[in-house]
């Protein structure tokens, strides 16, 4: 199955083992995976804070780039509610009908990691070994907007060696929303003291995630608190492997 592989900014800049861990992870369970060289920013961040005349050019872009590709997936949940979600209408407004029809094609086409592993390869076991504890965060544009459910606790739940802690209050934000933290640092720092105080008491070592941008506002705070409790990508989970 060829499958072009949908980086996003975040990870591409700041947490580039998340993608070779999803290329990994494919790769492991039969699929080529190819990377288009001409993505760039999906336009999320833009259209998020109310510029859509500046996500219009990323939103075509993205459709030059993965045109040509019959399944995307990314280690993104937020992203790929952004495809599915604001491609559309971002095209609508600022764009052409070719744009509006190829963006609900590419809608179709596009998938976060956990659902595309479950749903279209119809996959829960993929061979991992991580002899950790950890508890799930639910990210909210994945939950809310993306719909992904259980897919990922369904792929933790078969990790072997793995020990799943629950999260209280699993589904509160983290409160880094995108340019949310920025604008409104206050009100941020505060939703995300609530959330380390629900990771620190599941006494996991690890809080895993499908959002790169969840984890690092997380790990963030677990860091400056000296916690000595990491963050770790889904993906990096389902890479891991026992050792020879």
């Amino acid at each position: 199955m060829r499958v072009a592989l949908f980086a996003t900014c975040l990870v591409d800049a700041m947490s580039p083992g998340v993608g070779k861990a999803t290329v990994e992870v494919l790769e492991r369970l039969g699929c080529t995976v190819e990377f288009p060289m001409g993505q760039t920013c999906c336009g999320q961040m833009h259209t998020n804070t109310g510029y859509p005349d500046q996500a219009a050019p990323m939103v075509a872009g993205f459709q030059e780039a993965f045109a040509d590709h019959e399944y995307i997936v990314a280690p993104s949940g937020s992203c790929v509610a952004s495809v599915k979600h604001q491609h559309e209408w971002i095209a609508a407004g600022q764009l052409t009908d070719r744009h509006v029809t190829e963006a609900r094609r590419l809608a179709d086409r596009t998938y976060e990691l956990s659902q595309f592993i479950v749903d279209v390869l119809g996959v829960t076991d993929v061979g991992a070994f991580y002899p950790h504890r950890v508890t799930y965060h639910p990210a909210c544009h994945a939950t809310r907007m993306l719909g992904v459910g259980d897919r990922p606790l369904q792929l933790l739940r078969a990790v072997r060696g793995l020990e799943l802690v629950e999260l209280p209050e699993a589904t509160s934000c983290c409160g880094f929303g995108g340019t949310f933290s920025f604008k409104n640092a206050d009100v941020s720092s505060a939703m995300l003291t609530d959330k380390i105080h629900h990771v620190l008491s599941t006494a996991a070592e690890s809080c895993v995630a499908v959002d790169a941008s969840c984890l690092l506002h997380i790990g963030g705070g677990l860091s400056r608190n000296r916690t000595g409790v990491t963050t770790v990508h889904l993906a990096e989970v389902l890479a891991a492997t026992e050792a020879p």
